[in-house]
């Protein structure tokens, strides 16, 4: 496989470009105008950060990107999935409350919000990934699937199972729904917590395999019965259906990966990367630590493995950030996110990806 371009601009302005302009220049040097976007739909996909978190990418740079798009003559809109935990983005409209009190709406991007997976998060297409060794159907939000043309906006971090999360966690991850979230991070199927359980139904009217019942006005599961659809988790109005977060990082690492392939096989896909506020954990905290490093700039790339080599790369150059979580622990890894989150191994996520055939782990940086 050919060396993949990776473009890169740093966070320094002048008088003359400001930041927003500046990503407009790496992304139209970095070729996305090669795609054709005319009269096509294109979705953005985005973390809108949960309430709370601060560390989430400002809108105005999600702005950038649509305005360059609707310049091409696409129909851009931003997009996620539900999340699975409980939160401030579980289903659709309190995820859209969350994106707009962030700042993601209409008149500040230029363009509207969908939630992928739709109101409960079981609004999902059934997507074969040709190789896959852990997935075989990927189960990914609808209006993703729709879409024509796929572009990531990604706020590159740590993160405390996967070690960082960039490109790649974004697609994987991000374009899961909530019964695809569940099949990436278990083994296993999803169990009732019986105080949290109001005996409702609902799970029983959802499951197509009979296998949640009501005893002692309580819902169990049989787990003979049980597929691991997930259905149930998105449509419990209490969280009682909770699936077990039972895979080893690593594997969820791999599933990341085959659930990417899933999204971007087969159509256009372009992916920006902002290496900015490198908080520790994932956005979806509702709160977010000091960075770990300084910001390191902003890249772009038709390849989201290289893309996310090239900004880790980028960010194990840098000096540690006192008084941080990386700075409170032992250097012994020689790699920041390691260091940070001893309990994670980014590169099984990258070595997957350049295995299953979706990028390529060497690039060319190219500084514009």
């Amino acid at each position: 496989m050919a060396v993949s371009k990776v473009y890169y601009a740093n966070m320094k302005t002048s008088f003359t470009e400001n930041l927003p302009q500046k990503l407009e220049r790496l992304i139209k040097t970095a070729g996305i105008k090669e795609i054709d976007f005319k009269k096509k739909y294109a979705a953005i996909k985005i973390h809108f950060g949960e309430p709370g978190n601060l560390a989430y990418l400002r809108p105005n740079y999600a702005a950038v990107v649509v305005r360059v798009i609707q310049e091409l003559g696409g129909k851009a809109f931003l997009t996620d999935c539900n999340t699975l935990y409980v939160g401030g983005r579980k289903n659709a409209l309190d995820h859209m409350d969350a994106a707009y009190e962030n700042g993601f709406s209409p008149f500040s991007t230029g363009c509207h919000v969908i939630i992928a997976d739709g109101l409960k998060g079981t609004d999902d297409v059934l997507v074969p990934v040709e190789g896959g060794e852990y997935v075989k159907e990927a189960k990914i939000g609808r209006a993703v699937m729709d879409a024509d043309i796929f572009i990531t906006l990604n706020h590159f971090k740590g993160h405390e199972a996967t070690g960082f999360g960039g490109a790649l966690k974004n697609i994987g991850m991000g374009c899961g729904s909530r019964a695809g979230k569940m099949e990436m991070h278990s083994a296993g199927k999803p169990q009732v917590n019986k105080e949290a359980c109001i005996g409702c139904g609902r799970c029983i009217k959802i499951c197509a395999h009979d296998a949640p019942s009501i005893s002692g006005k309580k819902a169990w599961i049989d787990q003979d019965k049980c597929v691991g659809c997930g259905r149930c988790i998105g449509v419990c109005p209490m969280d009682a259906v909770e699936p077990a977060a039972d895979e080893s990082n690593d594997i969820l690492n791999r599933k990341i990966a085959e659930y990417s392939k899933a999204v971007i096989q087969g159509r256009p896909h372009f992916h920006i990367s902002l290496v900015v506020d490198v908080s520790p954990n994932c956005d979806c905290h509702a709160e977010n630590d000091i960075p770990i490093v300084p910001d390191v700039g902003m890249f772009a790339s038709f390849d989201p493995v290289a893309l996310d080599v090239a900004c880790a790369d980028a960010v194990n150059k840098q000096p540690v950030i006192a008084n941080s979580q990386l700075d409170r622990m032992p250097h012994v890894h020689h790699d920041h996110f390691i260091d940070s989150a001893p309990q994670t191994n980014w590169r099984s996520m990258i070595e997957h990806a350049v295995k299953i055939g979706i990028g390529n782990e060497e690039y060319e940086l190219i500084e514009i």
